[in-house]
């Protein structure tokens, strides 16, 4: 058991390694798709002069900023250099883009000068740091380049060469919808950045300079499987997961965040058939329609998705094999949540044994919350940190932004991959509980908190309170707050409001969410959105207003009759489905 755990940590490290390397540099990658996609001989405006950047950006631009990436993440700024001096040897020993070369020489040159710097530093004689520290890195990235450019270029040239005729062997013999059979559960243990930053968007790349597209793209990011999943679950679910299960939607088909499904596969194991017939078929149908993308699509949205599609590629083509996908996926979702006659499971409880599936994965176990004293006196910029510093952190970091601006906070919210972290006082660090232990030692010097779900957790009002003392120290640190009990009946409520602040993000999804639940329940109350100035036209018992925590004394203010639900999330709540079920008792 201890050995097939450290494979997992490897195999972890290993893909978020490579992710880390790719994933900064997406934008750098749409950019040199959307050139292709534009100014190639056959692409959508030809342009021979525009086309003439199109090789150099390929061979020499995105190799030397992955090794670059690479060099940082390992010794920030003097690792970066030498990391991408070495890049560059392999760069011109190779006649094939070095991508591979680049994820290994970028780490090892800033190795080197690590090492180096750990040996020699404190042996250097006052006044002879610069002209020490600038030879040291500019000779051994000399040498690092000689050897890339006469052993690490040719090989991995080789290697590129023998990988990209597998691939394309396994294209000719139309197996590659196999793949999926692997990619889909590896998806779902939280490998997806890894395989589609860290595998496929390299190999896909070199696919795009060659014949102008690469179905390479579409293997992960298709969002048809998770697509399914949700759908079954707002037909055949119960509970929190059936009336969640709208928003979720919106925020993995339109956003490209696809954690928010892996819950709901986890909550009946059942279903990883599911996406994996979902994933299947997709990329069947893709191969089969000749379906391909001329760029990463970052994150996975559908919109996304159609942009980075090329001239002469198909728009419907694309569509047919995401819609293929979510066909399957749905079919063999609804059979599974059918099946099961067990009472309806709770979304927070899968959305906890989701990260304890990911924990597992990494070797960790579920940390409990570090306890820090949280003010404005000790925090003056908050951070999220996840293994690549995109996707759902920033979703959450947009959430607690928001929070923190109607709080009156002048607090800047940003997210960051847990490898860029830099070890500053008077910061908040947000972690996800997995990843908590390896935030707390590489920034010892900040607070942390770590929450189970960066998309809906109590702890981001808790964290607003504490910062406008609004709520004791013991709050961050004890259990989930429970929304104040209420006992509201809808047969004497005539319209029900969301309340919001600048951003509405999360009382729209709120406001989907309802509305799905009130459609299927059959219940005729119009459910809408309202900012908090005005509140005073809602201001009426026949009015439910529903809102968060840290923002009922606002709501109450602007509209003392009203009526009024305090959720611990606006996006996922029981309080939603017992509130219809209080109704005509």
């Amino acid at each position: 058991m201890e050995q097939k755990s450290s494979l997992k940590v490897k195999v972890q490290k290993l893909g978020t390694a490579l992710s880390n390397m790719i994933m900064p540099n997406i934008g750098a990658f749409i950019a040199w798709g959307v050139l292709t996609a534009l100014f190639i001989e056959t692409g959508w405006l030809p342009n021979k002069e525009f086309a003439t950047a199109v090789g150099p950006m390929l061979t020499y631009l995105l190799p030397v900023l992955i090794g670059y990436t690479g060099g940082y993440a390992v010794y920030n700024q003097r690792g970066a250099v030498v990391g991408a001096i070495a890049t560059f040897g392999a760069i011109a020993g190779s006649s094939v883009p070095m991508f591979i070369g680049a994820m290994a020489m970028g780490p090892l040159g800033a190795w080197c000068i690590k090492k180096f710097d750990q040996k020699f530093q404190e042996k250097i004689r006052p006044g002879f740091e610069m002209l020490v520290n600038n030879f040291s890195a500019g000779l051994i990235g000399f040498a690092l380049l000689l050897i890339a450019f006469k052993i690490v270029g040719p090989v991995v040239s080789t290697l590129t060469n023998a990988i990209g005729d597998g691939v394309q062997t396994i294209v000719d013999l139309k197996l590659l919808p196999l793949a999926n059979i692997l990619i889909e559960p590896a998806k779902i243990l939280f490998l997806n950045n890894a395989l589609n930053h860290g595998i496929f968007t390299p190999l896909g790349a070199e696919q795009v300079a060659e014949t102008g597209k690469s179905i390479l793209f579409l293997l992960e990011a298709n969002p048809g499987p998770g697509l399914g999943v949700l759908l079954a679950f707002a037909f055949f679910g119960k509970g929190s997961a059936k009336s969640s299960s709208w928003g979720a939607m919106i925020i993995h088909f339109f956003g490209g965040i696809h954690e928010i499904y892996f819950p709901y596969v986890m909550m009946k194991p059942a279903l990883f058939l599911a996406v994996i017939a979902g994933g299947v078929t997709g990329t069947f149908t893709n191969q089969l329609l000749g379906s391909g993308l001329g760029g990463p699509a970052s994150p996975g949205s559908i919109i996304a998705i159609l942009s980075m599609v090329p001239k002469g590629g198909s728009h419907l083509a694309v569509l047919a094999g995401v819609f293929a996908a979510a066909a399957v996926s749905f079919l063999v979702s609804a059979v599974v949540l059918k099946a099961d006659k067990s009472e309806g499971e709770s979304l927070e409880e899968a959305q906890a044994a989701t990260q304890a599936a990911k924990a597992q994965s990494k070797g960790q176990s579920i940390s409990a919350p570090i306890t820090e004293e949280i003010s404005t006196d000790t925090v003056e910029k908050i951070i999220f940190a996840c293994d690549a510093g995109m996707g759902s952190s920033a979703m959450g970091a947009s959430i607690l932004r928001d929070k923190v601006k109607k709080a009156g906070l002048a607090i800047p919210v940003t997210n960051q991959a847990i490898s860029n972290l830099q070890d500053t006082p008077k910061t908040l660090i947000v972690t996800q509980e997995e990843l908590a232990a390896r935030a707390a030692q590489k920034t010892p010097s900040a607070a942390h908190v770590a929450v189970d779900n960066f998309l809906a957790t109590p702890k981001y009002d808790e964290i607003v309170s504490l910062l406008t003392n609004k709520a004791p120290q013991s709050a961050i640190t004890g259990d989930s707050a429970e929304p104040i009990a209420t006992e509201i009946d809808l047969n004497d409520v005539d319209a029900v409001v969301f309340a919001h602040g600048q951003s509405k993000g999360s009382a729209t999804m709120g406001q989907e969410t309802l509305k799905a639940i009130f459609k299927n329940k059959q219940i005729g109350i119009p459910v809408s959105t309202a900012a908090y100035q005005e509140l005073t036209d809602f201001n009426m018992k026949n009015v439910l207003i529903v809102s968060t925590i840290a923002n009922q004394s606002a709501v109450q203010a602007a509209a003392p009759h009203a009526q009024v639900l305090i959720v611990d999330s606006l996006v996922t709540t029981p309080e939603y489905d017992k509130l219809v079920a209080r109704m005509n008792k």
